[in-house]
């Protein structure tokens, strides 16, 4: 029997729910105005008084108006049919819906029930089995999608029998399982579950160990991305987060791209709606939108579905690497999550932290990114959810909360600046204020060493030592003037410029600069390095700046060349010849 209630206040989206039963924290309801239902959860409850969250407008809704409780929390739908798919916060596929705007309580299917898959058994009877050990396996698009006993029965099982290969839909049995009582238990390739907790079925969460290629030098080269790590990028409106998220897409070294966009601007999702299915991926050679699911939540979208919406996609992620997948979860971005729950909080009449954000902010943002991370699997072998969200701090103000929050939380911090925007920098990545943690990690620094070469991370930080000096040269210079100071201090800030300009600056809307291998960038940055360690001897600082003008001409050419392709080692050369003539 379902426990009800009627509505006894609204406080904007909030409504105060008198209950006839009992009522579970982050349960789910339905709130009925006239013929219309609209989704809600319960955010608090006291006494028989539940404050429930709704989804939609509550514009007509009045005291005394019929609620029903669910007994169960927000949960998805995890099956195979939901890559390619753009959903909203809430999982509704978008496609299927009416009109311009979405209306008030619909909801639809977040797959096609009525579709077969061919199924392929990896089980057999008499197998011992747990949570998320595979049964089967279908081919949803080129992603081997598998089947697995589902997250919620806890005990170990027998399999009494498995199906043979053949086509299924989504809910048909397609494995017995019998518990240690000798119940049986019928298995179909659907399952759900509640996004507002962690799927821990896996034996182990080791600490990363592997870095992930993303293509974009400022951030392979200087501060690496773990497999199954998590960063984030905050900077000011225009700085381009948008588009470095869109070619970290693109290019990283994952399976299943998850994108969550979560109370961004509507034009800058509709980009990623225009863009993605024309895009190929250079790993498969298919389109990316093959691998890629968008969970789109739009500033003009209910501000409550926003908070679901980042766990929405979090949970589809933990779902693929229990597949052993390598999956990488994009949101953007996260302060206006953050703006949701100060919203809650402040209706709720809790007691405000910093900027009016609840006092948790820290402990609810750290519980989230948490969720990322390389898992050794019940059945071997890994698989892993790496997350990069993007902040929006007001004004840029890196020091305001939620950016504060989340560097306690996130290992590596992509801080974009303006000054760079404004410069034309791009990627606007700041190299003295970001930085990864994964560098001091001794997993990371062996993978690095065996990767890439010997002592490598070394070789980062003498990198970024050249960065730090150049600008303090630059300081000076910019206070007492070009001839205030010796030529040395020119030359210190031109080498500095010139890792700048080589590695640090990439054109993401150029086919081959668009994506560095990492090959690539030991072979530039060591290149860079040893031109950055020799002594040269100028006149005066014009020589100096004319000297590194054209160097840094020549490797840009040099960055729009095909790797290793003939006019790329003719740059090459003309290099080496063009430092070699300097050369004390």
């Amino acid at each position: 029997m379902k426990t009800t209630g009627r509505v006894n206040g609204i406080i904007s989206n909030i409504v105060i729910v008198k209950a006839d039963g009992a009522v579970g924290q982050n349960e789910i309801c339905y709130v009925w105005t006239g013929d219309t239902k609209m989704m809600a959860e319960v955010i608090k409850v006291i006494g028989d008084a539940a404050y429930v969250q709704v989804f939609d407008s509550t514009r007509g809704l009045k005291i005394g108006d019929k609620v029903e409780f669910e007994g169960h929390m927000l949960e998805v739908t995890l099956a195979p049919g939901l890559l390619s798919r753009n959903y909203d916060g809430l999982q509704n596929d978008l496609e299927k819906m009416d009109g311009l705007f979405i209306a008030r309580g619909s909801i639809t299917d977040p797959i096609d029930f009525s579709a077969e898959w061919e199924f392929t058994p990896l089980a057999k009877a008499g197998d011992k089995v747990s949570a998320a050990s595979w049964l089967g396996e279908v081919k949803e698009q080129w992603v081997m999608h598998k089947i697995m006993v589902p997250f919620s029965m806890t005990d170990t099982y027998t399999v009494k029998s498995v199906v043979a290969a053949g086509k299924y839909k989504v809910t048909d049995t397609v494995a017995t399982l019998t518990d240690a009582e000798g119940r049986d238990h019928d298995v179909t390739m659907v399952q759900k579950w509640p996004v507002k907790q962690a799927v821990r079925c896996y034996t182990e969460k080791p600490r990363p160990s592997r870095v992930m290629i993303t293509g974009v030098r400022a951030i392979d080269t200087f501060n690496p991305m773990a497999e199954g790590g998590t960063g984030f990028i905050p900077g000011p409106f225009g700085a381009g987060k948008t588009v470095l998220q869109h070619a970290i897409s693109k290019q990283a070294d994952a399976d299943v791209i998850i994108m969550v966009a979560c109370g961004e601007r509507a034009n800058e999702v509709v980009e990623i709606f225009k863009e993605f299915p024309e895009l190929i991926d250079p790993r498969t050679g298919h389109n990316l939108m093959e691998r890629t699911i968008i969970i789109c939540n739009t500033s003009n979208m209910p501000v409550a579905a926003r908070e679901a919406s980042v766990y929405t996609g979090m949970t589809i992620g933990e779902y693929y690497r229990s597949m052993g997948l390598k999956v990488l979860v994009m949101a953007d971005s996260t302060s206006r999550w953050a703006q949701a729950l100060r919203e809650m909080s402040n209706r709720l009449e809790e007691l405000p932290g910093q900027d009016a954000f609840p006092m948790d902010l820290s402990a609810i943002i750290s519980n989230f990114y948490s969720r990322a991370g390389l898992v050794k699997l019940v059945g071997g072998g890994t698989g892993s959810v790496t997350f990069l969200g993007t902040v929006s701090p007001a004004g840029g103000n890196l020091k305001e909360p939620v950016t504060e929050s989340t560097k306690k939380a996130a290992r590596c911090f992509y801080a974009l600046s303006q000054g760079r925007a404004d410069s034309k920098r791009y990627p606007a990545i700041d190299p003295l204020e970001s930085y990864s943690k994964y560098l001091e990690y001794p997993e990371i620094r062996e993978y690095l060493d065996g990767q890439i070469e010997k002592d490598w991370v070394d070789l980062v930080y003498a990198g970024k030592t050249i960065v730090q000096r150049g600008k303090e040269a630059n300081d000076q210079i910019n206070i007492l003037g070009d001839d205030g100071v010796p030529v040395e201090y020119h030359e210190r800030f031109w080498k500095s410029e010139l890792i700048d300009f080589v590695i640090l600056q990439q054109d993401a809307f150029d086919d081959i600069d668009a994506n560095c291998p990492i090959e690539r960038q030991q072979m530039m940055y060591k290149m860079v390095l040893g031109i950055c360690n020799q002594s040269f001897s100028f006149a005066d600082f014009e020589e100096c700046s004319q000297f590194f003008k054209g160097l840094i001409n020549l490797f840009r050419q040099m960055n729009y060349s095909e790797w290793k392709s003939e006019k790329f080692e003719d740059y090459r050369k003309q290099i080496e010849q063009y430092v070699s003539e300097k050369t004390k």
